[in-house]
């Protein structure tokens, strides 16, 4: 088969996922279909099946190559430049909508709302990143933030940063969200110190911690629902008192 054979083959084939989105949207698609039609847009003359089938082998899931980065991206036979950004364009746009849509809405009053929230931005990441949700009184979200990169374990977690950033954003109360790339979400005992640490740090300047979610593979541990918030502050309150008393 020539060329101008597969061309025209491959149009047609464009055509069928374009017909089969607009008659259904997304339902009907499977994960490499999705890749595969994406890609499209940014290769408009070549066929896009194979690095669409290499990127969910390389990546994953379709979560996962929408939130690669662009270098990584780039490394995929069949991706360029133009494919790679279109990608994580898709990926930080559908971040900033379920910001916005959050913004200003009491909507993290439980660890399945911060996970819903959260849960497509990253579930699929291959480092560990500890984000700061900062809220009123109300429990509004004031802003979310990427604090630290990396391992807990092999990068540190400042609890004096996190509080001054909360300060300086006038929080009330805070949640503190990080990802387990294994897919356990169960907590380390890192975990558990770097929780504590950061509520004992809180509580000084009368910030409270609402919840530590770690997220893994469909799933996530909430340290406020198995009772480890509320037992760090009796900690904190019991320590304090023992050092006022006469």
């Amino acid at each position: 088969m020539n060329r101008e054979d597969l061309q025209e083959r491959g149009k047609g084939h464009r055509q069928r996922l374009r017909e089969k989105f607009e008659e259904g949207g997304l339902e009907r698609f499977t994960d490499e279909e999705v890749v595969e039609f994406l890609l499209t847009i940014g290769t408009p003359r070549k066929a896009v099946k194979i690095p669409a089938r290499q990127a969910l082998k390389e990546f994953g899931s379709l979560s996962g190559v929408i939130s690669a980065s662009v270098d990584e991206l780039k490394k995929i036979d069949g991706i360029g430049i133009k494919n790679a950004l279109y990608l994580n364009l898709i990926h930080q746009t559908a971040g900033r909508y379920l910001r916005d849509r959050a913004a200003k809405m009491p909507y993290f009053s439980s660890a399945k709302a911060i996970f819903d929230y959260l849960f497509h931005s990253m579930r699929d990441l291959r480092r560990e990143v500890f984000r700061v949700l900062y809220l009123n009184r109300q429990n509004e979200l004031i802003m979310d933030q990427d604090l630290f990169l990396g391992s807990l374990t092999g990068s540190a977690v400042y609890p004096r940063e996190v509080v001054t950033q909360a300060l300086e954003n006038r929080a009330a109360a805070m949640v503190f969200v990080h990802n387990h790339p294994s897919g356990n979400s169960a907590p380390s005992p890192e975990d558990k110190k770097l929780t504590r640490d950061l509520v004992f740090s809180a509580h000084l300047l009368s910030i409270q911690v609402l919840d530590h979610v770690i997220i893994g593979n469909n799933k996530y541990f909430s340290f406020a629902d198995e009772g480890l918030i509320k037992g760090f502050v009796r900690e904190f309150e019991q320590k304090f008192n023992q050092q006022i008393s006469p």
